[in-house]
């Protein structure tokens, strides 16, 4: 579907480096200093699923294809970047390209790794990013504001309820807070849809601590969660450089003695992967049979032609119906055809919403 989550975030605060974990298309260049991503890089990320697992081992099939989603990584900011400072404008529209932000803050002390802020403070650098992406959103909607009130005079009672709409979110952005805070009804949120606006976006923060911090998270990373309560925006605590270790370790064993030595189930990666699935609102629902089981990425509450033209095309034009196992019943029974017998297969229409984890059919005709 080619949805993009962009990594965010001040200088050397280990976005680079959390690229590197996640990414299995590209590597980005991670060092210590300013500026040192310039163009964004861009990597495929699998999502991790044990569905699509649970699936393979049931059907046994040639090959398993998982869900994916794109990361970016965005060069850092420096405060003035509204106005150009830095490499202020290249980063913010890159940042007005994806559809969701994963920003990474700094929440650990390091002395050999360069910090032009001062001390580590991670309630002030989230502060200067949120204040430089409200300063550019200011001057967008201030532009429209100009060109809609001269509108206005046309008597076009739509006019005058954009120019409203419009007046609401400058003030919410003036006043220093972040439009999707405000809770725009979706009628409202048409008025600035063609703005883009950086605050807008859906924010899954990731607070970078140390090592002994890892499980436990630590002032910094408290301090951060408290500071971003009124969001209702999720926290995820990770070391950074712990995760980029395990991603690089090619052997499942050598994998599994690394996180055991960290007391770790799973990477944390995982968790922050499948949070950002779900902070796109997607969802997925799969396909089994012998010479594949796929994994399928749609926005929640798509209805089964759509679904079916994340496949192809044809299939959303000529959709009859759709053949439909939930992902329970699938495991329960442990094949189609059982499910057939046991009367766990639907067959369902047009009008039928698809959910998560569904396993699905379509028949169609062109």
């Amino acid at each position: 579907m080619g949805l993009q989550a962009g990594i965010v975030g001040l200088p050397n605060v280990g976005k680079s480096t959390l690229f590197n974990a996640v990414s299995i298309s590209a590597k980005a260049q991670a060092s210590n200093y300013r500026f040192c991503t310039i163009e964004p890089n861009v990597g495929l990320v699998d999502v991790p699923d044990e569905r699509i697992d649970k699936l393979a081992e049931l059907v046994k099939p040639n090959r398993t294809v998982p869900t994916q989603i794109e990361i970016v990584d965005i060069a850092g900011l420096v405060k003035g970047a509204s106005k150009g400072e830095g490499l202020g404008n290249k980063f913010l529209a890159n940042i007005r390209e994806v559809d969701a932000i994963v920003h990474v803050i700094r929440c650990f002390e390091d002395e050999n790794i360069l910090r032009e802020e001062g001390a580590i403070n991670p309630v002030s650098d989230k502060d200067i990013i949120d204040t430089e992406l409200q300063l550019k959103d200011l001057e967008s909607v201030e532009k429209k504001m100009q060109r809609t009130e001269k509108m206005i005079r046309t008597g076009d009672p739509k006019v005058k309820a954009e120019f409203e709409v419009l007046k609401q979110v400058y003030a919410h952005l003036e006043s220093g807070r972040n439009v999707r805070e405000l809770g725009l009804s979706k009628e409202d949120r048409t008025a600035i849809a063609d703005l883009f606006l950086l605050t807008e976006k859906p924010v899954l923060y990731v607070a970078n601590v140390d090592e002994a911090s890892m499980h436990t998270g630590n002032k910094y990373s408290e301090a951060l969660k408290a500071a971003v309560a009124a969001e209702n925006a999720l926290v995820i605590v990770m070391n950074n450089s712990i995760e980029q270790q395990i991603a690089e370790l090619e052997d499942a064993d050598d994998k599994a003695l690394f996180m055991d030595e960290y007391k770790m189930t799973e990477p944390a990666l995982n968790k922050l992967i499948r949070a950002t699935y779900a902070l796109l609102q997607l969802q997925t629902y799969f396909t089994a049979g012998v010479q594949e089981v796929r994994a399928w990425t749609i926005h929640e509450g798509w209805k089964a032609p759509q679904a079916a033209s994340v496949i192809h095309t044809d299939f959303e034009k000529g959709f009859i119906k759709a053949e439909v196992i939930a992902f329970n019943d699938y495991v329960q029974f442990g094949s189609e055809a059982a499910c057939r017998d046991a009367g766990k297969l639907r067959i369902e229409g047009k009008e039928y919403i698809v959910k998560d984890g569904d396993v699905m059919h379509f028949r169609f005709n062109v």
